[in-house]
């Protein structure tokens, strides 16, 4: 199946702009398609936590399971942020758009706190 691009809000809607500065991220279909079902398992899994907790197990068991929740959750926006840097930076460079650059530097500032 070819890739085919379509406009993304953060990885969240087909022709949906982007924030309040209108720009649109192009996104392949398979990386969107990837991001969601990482999504979904770390989903499934903190659901699979809250039982744990609501069945009493072991906390020492609870937290190891939120370590690896937690690092899925790290690992996607990684994957996020270089599909971002590979599409969406690359075209505001293209278009000579330094806003985008600079959204994308307090995006990081956020994501690494």
């Amino acid at each position: 199946m070819p890739e085919k691009s379509h406009a993304h809000e953060h990885m969240g809607g087909e022709g949906a702009p982007d924030h309040e500065h209108g720009h649109r991220h192009l996104h392949t279909e398979e990386e969107t398609r990837a991001v969601v079902n990482r999504l979904s398992r770390a989903i499934g899994h903190l659901e699979s936590i809250k039982r744990m907790v609501e069945e009493g197990r072991d906390c020492s068991e609870v937290l190891i399971q939120l370590s690896a929740v937690k690092s899925a959750i790290n690992n996607t926006g990684k994957v996020i942020l270089q599909s971002h840097i590979e599409h969406c930076i690359v075209d505001a460079v293209l278009h000579n758009e330094p806003e985008r650059i600079t959204e994308l530097n307090k995006a990081i500032d956020r994501f690494i706190k």
